[in-house]
């Protein structure tokens, strides 16, 4: 990856990400404590009306800032711009959880440099928390600095899987996704099927999980959670559409293993 444009200072740019997850939160959590359960209900997926008014309160904030950077919003679609920069929001990461009442989801934001994701941060509105990450300076959770590291077995880990939106919809993608889970569940504790990538990537990224599998990623989490995993200093290994990550490389090894028959 090229250096950074030094005209942009990215203290600035963290500055931004993190408010507009804030602000994206301060929606949510508002929503949340009311029982706001508005949108549209499909076999594989809902669209909340809290997605929309999450993100009418983050673009503002990048639009704002950074008028010249391009923006990607996952409601509002694509905005152009002149800079090498690229803006990724989610307002609203885990919107199943939202929608059946569960405090596990997000405000993600995420800042690529020609194509490179260098800085990231979400919010989770229920139990005010907040990551912020950026490339080669680690992660810091509620401000504090935070690594993947734990000393957990692995027959007493607990791994989370990521599947992307049209895994469920493959036929041939979803019965290796479900290989995939039945193989970690058979080596470890506990497998937990993520409805918020973010969420579980930033418990993994402070070592409150032992493993993180992706499989077929969507864009709006990927780059949050490749920065995370990346700069929390895991173990991390990559097979086309699948990506592994532990907090050491003998779990690694053990979990990739352990997937890898299962495609067998």
């Amino acid at each position: 990856m090229a250096d950074p444009d030094d005209s942009v200072d990215l203290d600035d740019v963290e500055t931004v990400a993190r408010a507009a997850v804030l602000a994206g939160g301060a929606e949510l959590r508002r929503r949340y404590r009311a029982g706001d359960d508005e949108g549209e209900y499909g076999t594989h997926d809902v669209k909340a009306a809290a997605d929309e008014a999450a993100e009418a309160r983050m673009l503002p904030v990048v639009r704002r800032a950074f008028p010249d950077h391009a923006v990607f919003a996952e409601e509002s679609g694509e905005f152009a711009g002149s800079q090498p920069y690229r803006w990724i929001l989610d307002p609203l990461d885990g919107t199943n959880d939202f929608a059946v009442g569960l405090p596990t989801f997000a405000s993600s934001a995420a800042v690529l440099h020609e194509g490179t994701p260098l800085v990231a941060a979400v919010h989770l509105p229920a139990s005010d928390e907040t990551y912020l990450t950026r490339r080669d300076e680690g992660v810091r959770y509620q401000g504090e600095r935070v690594t993947a590291n734990n000393d957990r077995t692995v027959a007493s880990a607990t791994v989370a899987t990521i599947v992307g939106r049209d895994v469920p919809r493959d036929p041939d993608l979803s019965r290796q996704a479900d290989a995939i889970s039945g193989a970690l569940d058979e080596t470890v504790k506990r497998v937990v099927s993520s409805w918020a990538p973010t969420v579980h990537s930033g418990l993994f990224a402070r070592g409150r999980l032992q493993g993180l599998v992706q499989f077929h990623p969507d864009e709006e989490e990927r780059a949050v959670t490749d920065l995370l995993v990346r700069e929390a200093g895991a173990a991390i290994r990559r097979e086309g559409e699948l990506s592994v990550a532990a907090g050491d490389e003998a779990t690694l090894a053990t979990l990739w293993d352990a997937i890898d028959d299962s495609r067998s």
